[in-house]
């Protein structure tokens, strides 16, 4: 008799080895968790697109806002780059277009200025910086530029610095000529340059949430615009306080009834005001976060050269900035004094600035070349007893001292290295303290060569054409002294006048 039974049905749950419904259940468990894999997958791939593309989104409205000039008016020649730091010149620009004449008044049609110029030098081991401002009146020898119609000027001896920007008469200026005129004077070659317009200043203030400036007295609107015939209102307070968007504006604008009313004084505010701004800006960190906002606001009212035409290369540059600390972050004025109402550079202060720079050597007279000290030493000056030749130069020698014969003997050294003397006499005073060669237009390097013999001799340029030595008391008690055939520091005056980032924003408050 053969007897049968049922088989049981199984348990939920059980998982013995002779249940026949465990494949099944285990093909449903492995397809619920690759189903959770591919949805976490999906999830993180959907996330990351969105990432990237808020990313590229973000640099795509960066570059939008940028806008260039062409490179076509930069000079062909042009200095080497003979040092691995980076050159990048700042011009401010008062043109009233796209929103500017609102913030600066003036007719929307006029033709764009440079109100405020400085060539910032980032030394080669990214841990120096320094920003040499460039009076806007200074005399200077402006080169070729082209015009809107594809022609170039002849070059302009004794012009105004900021003359150059307005070369073309157009609207929004002419920064490929500035560039051009700032590697003439310097002898450096300008890696990139950068145009911030009145609109462009005023939004990067606000976004930063103000910048600390302090002032030693009240000021009025009078102040600002001193063809007003009452005080008005006040705008600023006495001491120290935070300014931002037309406030910021104003306070780097104004000129009269502070200090000696004077541009110079005008430039050491802005100086101030820019380390300010820098200081802000590092103290609330290089993140994503505070830089994209910033750089939104910097590129919506910029105008860079080709080389910084992208948002990357924009943030690239601005980020190779952040390891510099605000101590080493230098703002000093080219070596300047009055000429009637303009401003001469003086030499060879000016030269032995450049000079440094190039070199990569601090104010300090550090070695910043990021070399650690195995970089080769600056070219020296021309030997006097060396090939160097003054054939073809010719030299007017006077006597600004009351040592008689004194102009006689300088002839007669610069006559034994074949320079010609064009007569000897007395100067007009007799008190000259140092000795002065006065050069007219294009004459600059034969200047130099004239400078060899006389040690701490000053050069200042002319308006007329010729070379006038005038000899001062250095020469007289020296008169066999040349000047020195090795790189020479940054003059003691240029240094001294330096601020420095991290400064108190109320210390040295006159600015002139």
């Amino acid at each position: 008799m053969t007897s049968s039974h049922r088989v049981a049905p199984p348990r939920r749950g059980d998982t013995t080895a002779d249940s026949p419904v465990r494949p099944r259940a285990a093909a449903r468990s492995r397809r619920r968790k690759r189903s959770r894999v591919r949805l976490g997958l999906g999830m993180a791939l959907s996330l990351l697109v969105l990432v990237t593309a808020g990313v590229g989104w973000t640099y795509l409205t960066l570059s939008g806002n940028i806008d260039t000039f062409s490179a076509d008016g930069i000079s062909d020649d042009r200095p080497d780059g003979s040092t691995k730091g980076q050159n990048v010149l700042v011009i401010g620009s008062d043109a009233r277009t796209e929103g500017n004449s609102e913030l600066g008044g003036g007719d929307k049609g006029d033709i764009g200025r440079s109100d405020t110029a400085f060539l910032l030098h980032v030394y080669a081991d990214h841990q120096h910086a320094i920003a040499v401002s460039i009076p806007r009146d200074t005399l200077v020898d402006i080169p070729p530029c082209k015009l809107p119609d594809g022609t170039w000027t002849k070059p302009q001896a004794n012009a105004m610095f900021n003359a150059a920007y307005s070369v073309g008469q157009t609207a929004k200026g002419n920064p490929a000529c500035t560039q051009n005129t700032v590697e003439k004077l310097t002898g450096l070659r300008v890696d990139h340059t950068v145009v911030v317009d009145f609109k462009g200043f005023s939004e990067l203030t606000e976004v930063v949430g103000g910048v600390n400036v302090c002032l030693p007295q009240d000021i009025y609107q009078k102040d600002l615009n001193p063809n007003r015939t009452t005080r008005g209102e006040r705008i600023f307070a006495k001491g120290e306080q935070s300014v931002s968007g037309s406030k910021a504006l104003d306070y780097v604008r104004i000129r009269h009834g502070i200090g000696d009313g004077s541009d110079i004084g005008r430039i050491k505010r802005q100086q101030a005001f820019v380390a300010a701004l820098i200081k802000k800006v590092k103290s609330d960190g290089f993140t994503p976060t505070k830089l994209l906002p910033l750089a939104n606001a910097a590129t919506q009212s910029m105008t860079v050269d080709p080389g910084l035409g992208s948002a990357d290369k924009l943030i690239s540059f601005v980020m190779s900035l952040k390891s510099i600390d605000l101590h080493n972050t230098k703002f000093i004025t080219i070596p300047w004094r009055y000429e009637g109402e303009r401003v001469a550079i003086v030499e060879p202060d000016a030269d032995a600035l450049w000079a440094a720079l190039k070199a990569d050597r601090t104010i300090d007279g550090e070695d910043a070349s990021g070399n650690n000290g195995d970089r080769q030493a600056a070219s020296p000056s021309p030997d006097p007893d060396g090939p160097a030749s003054g054939d073809g130069i010719a030299v007017a020698v006077y006597n600004g001292t009351t040592v008689t014969g004194l102009a006689a003997r300088a002839a007669e050294t610069l006559k034994e290295h074949a320079f010609t003397v064009t007569g000897t006499e007395t100067a007009r005073t007799q008190d000259y303290s140092t000795t002065v060669i006065e050069y007219g237009p294009g004459q600059k390097d034969d200047a130099k060569a004239v400078s060899q013999f006389f040690a701490g001799a000053e050069l200042r340029a002319a308006s007329t054409a010729g070379i006038n030595v005038t000899l001062g008391q250095s020469y007289a008690a020296n008169p066999s002294a040349t000047a020195s055939t090795e790189p020479t520091a940054v003059p003691p005056t240029v240094a001294d006048d330096a601020r420095s980032a991290d400064d108190d924003a109320c210390s040295d408050l006159s600015y002139g």
